[in-house]
């Protein structure tokens, strides 16, 4: 079966994050996820927040909540993990290990401050909200298991900061709801990250072409929330169209941490951020036109040229006429309409012809 595939365009919407505009026309706005792997060391986080500065992130986004906030602690059977990078472990436990701690809040947000890093977070709860717009934070992400949370959705939306909602895990029947939550309390600055809850995810179920009908039905920016290994499937969005790629960070995966796994080092954030800057440049626009790197090259076309001596009156013929390189004669489409025609003058072997250089009325030319 053919493939149906397209490229998609982005809405026409468009918000700003700190002043960053992001949406139609705008560079890809690429967010570094720290999640847990800080390792539960504040100076490990300064470090990595560093070091996604130098890599090109637009912003950095932590998570705010505490075991207790998201979670109980129970270790019956609803609250253990089985299978997947956390088998064994009670939600608890995990979260107790992964949690950014509250007190760290106000510390990191001056340390992006200092580096001239924007940061926001994915709270999970109302009082993690209540802390994070006490620190400012220019938007609030909701993250894909909290897509079905409405009242934690509207309390985000409340505070008139734009929202990025990942959508894993999520029907279209929940995104729609998610989304007239969001709008309906107030959100007008709103992003939609198509993404798959599989950690790590296989690149055969990123499921791209997604993010159009995210775009279409919803009328929002569309983007990629990314847990997939490796840059080619964030790289491969931005040329769909995405105008939002996330990604998680850590120092190094040899170091371990809930999330190292699926997370890249500072070097593979780095070229990831490159390369999505030049797929997003190099969509270009739908025009059939010469660009200027091809101008000079056009010299090197094929066009008509005389490749033997002829005489004035003499006949135009497939042994005294040919189309070969370069491009300054006439182009090859009239190489028909010469042959049988006759010189207006001497030419000599080399000469690019023209209509000029033929007796008779010239054909019209298209």
């Amino acid at each position: 079966m053919a493939s149906s595939a397209r490229f998609i365009v982005n809405t026409a919407n468009k918000f700003s994050i700190a002043g960053r505009r992001i949406g139609a026309g705008e560079p890809p706005y690429v967010i570094a996820e720290l999640s847990g792997n800080h390792l539960g060391d504040i100076e490990r986080a300064f470090d990595l927040m560093e070091a996604v500065s130098r890599a090109g992130a637009d912003a950095v986004k932590i998570q705010t909540y505490t075991a207790a906030t998201i979670t109980i602690d129970h270790d019956g059977p609803d609250f253990r993990i089985e299978g997947g990078p956390w088998a064994g472990r009670t939600l608890y436990d995990l979260y107790q290990e992964a949690h950014t701690p509250w007190e760290w809040h106000a510390a990191l947000f001056e340390k992006a401050r200092q580096i001239g890093l924007t940061i926001f977070s994915s709270p999970f709860d109302p009082t993690a909200v209540a802390l994070l717009q006490q620190l400012g934070a220019p938007a609030y992400k909701v993250a894909s298991f909290e897509l079905i949370d409405l009242p934690l959705i509207e309390c985000m939306a409340q505070t008139g900061k734009p929202l990025l909602m990942s959508t894993g895990l999520a029907t279209a029947e929940e995104i729609s709801e998610a989304v007239d939550a969001a709008r309906g309390a107030g959100c007008s600055e709103l992003a939609l990250l198509h993404c798959t809850s599989g950690y790590p995810t296989p690149p055969d179920e990123a499921n791209l072409a997604v993010m159009e009908q995210l775009a279409a039905r919803f009328d929002a920016v569309v983007g990629l929330s990314d847990h997939t290994l490796g840059t080619a499937v964030a790289i491969s969005a931005v040329a769909r169209g995405a105008a939002i790629v996330e990604k998680h960070v850590a120092l190094r995966r040899a170091d371990g941490g809930p999330d190292a796994g699926f997370s890249l080092e500072p070097n593979e954030f780095a070229d990831m951020a490159e390369a999505c800057g030049i797929a997003w440049r190099a969509i270009g626009s739908p025009e059939f036109s010469r660009t200027p790197s091809e101008a000079e090259n056009l010299n090197f076309r094929r066009s008509l040229y005389v490749v033997q001596n002829i005489k004035a009156g003499e006949l135009l013929s497939v042994e005294n006429l040919r189309s070969i390189r370069p491009g300054h004669g006439l182009a090859p489409k009239y190489l028909p309409a010469l042959l049988g025609r006759r010189a207006a003058r001497d030419l000599a072997r080399g000469t690019a012809i023209s209509w000029d250089d033929v007796a008779g009325e010239h054909p019209e030319q298209s």
